[in-house]
């Protein structure tokens, strides 16, 4: 592969594995189900929904050179993503993602990240200092980053020069880790997608809906928000004013990933001229497409 990619995905890559049950679950439950192992991680998430809308993301993340490692670059390289840019550590094992679903939704969930953490500021050597870019030569196009990295790593990007030029495209790994987002509250080329819960623990508050969140996370600076929050509508807020839209309404067969579906759809959409409005529902049909086991795009 030698044709530039059409976006940088930076984070958490590697392998989810996710039990789920047809029925609800509770603390303690004991049920059949199904267990899988899949390429994951909220930067690999991004990427296999922008693959499925024609775009080429190139990764930069941290894989280790172990036959779990081995087997995830291969899985990416099938899936036509760009991995020439992946940090391979010696040292450091391939990182795993582990939940339990049931009919009620998430029940629980492990990220260990901890070699994505451990690689730290390696894994951006492409851009900073390398053929993507650097900070005489900063990166021009878009980048979703991933709130797995750490909030040092993160903080330094939000001041690194060689981002200085990029249309950077942000969300939380998880809700404990949304506050790691803050450096980036009043960066003027950032989107921050983030549901209504990780816009309560931005924000240090409570919201009733989306509307309000992404209001008050405006007054706080931030430049372009979407807060989606389950089923209820999402909003999306820039300087031009605020929109809101209601998700359509599907049977819930799997919830990991649909944040990171929206945001790829998102991104996706504007790519290819929609604004407003239209790129809001673009991205909700994809997420709802997801959850209810159907494929975004």
């Amino acid at each position: 592969m030698s044709a530039p990619p059409d976006i940088l995905c930076i984070g958490a890559v590697l392998w989810d594995v996710i039990g789920r049950a047809t029925r609800h679950m509770s603390l303690g439950n004991d049920v059949p189900g199904r267990i899988t192992r899949v390429p994951g991680g909220v930067a690999m998430n991004i990427a296999m929904t922008l693959r499925r809308f024609g775009l080429t993301p190139a990764l930069l993340t941290a894989i280790g050179q172990d036959a779990e490692g081995d087997e995830l670059i291969a899985a990416c390289d099938r899936m036509g993503m760009d991995t020439r840019h992946v940090y391979r550590s010696l040292d450091l094992p391939t990182d795993r993602y582990m939940a339990v679903e049931g009919a009620n939704g998430l029940i629980a969930a492990i990220a260990d990240a901890h070699s994505l953490e451990a690689a730290g500021a390696r894994i951006l050597t492409p851009l900073t200092d390398g053929p993507l870019g650097s900070a005489a030569a900063p990166y021009p196009g878009i980048v979703a980053l991933d709130g797995n990295l750490t909030e040092v790593l993160l903080g330094e990007i939000a001041q690194n020069p060689a981002f200085a030029a990029a249309d950077l495209r942000i969300a939380p790994a998880s809700p404990g880790k949304a506050e790691r987002l803050l450096p980036f509250l009043t960066a003027p080329r950032a989107t921050l997608y983030v549901n209504l819960e990780e816009a309560g623990l931005i924000c240090a508050e409570r919201f009733a809906d989306a509307e309000t969140a992404a209001r008050a996370l405006q007054k706080r600076g931030a430049a372009r928000i979407l807060v989606t929050d389950s089923a209820n509508p999402a909003a999306a807020a820039d300087p031009s004013g605020l929109i809101t839209a209601t998700p359509p309404q599907v049977m819930v067969t799997r919830v990991t990933g649909a944040g990171d579906t929206f945001m790829a759809a998102h991104i996706a959409a504007e790519r290819d001229g929609a604004t407003g409005a239209a790129a809001l529902d673009r991205a909700l049909q994809a997420a709802a497409a997801h959850i209810s086991g159907g494929a975004a795009g």
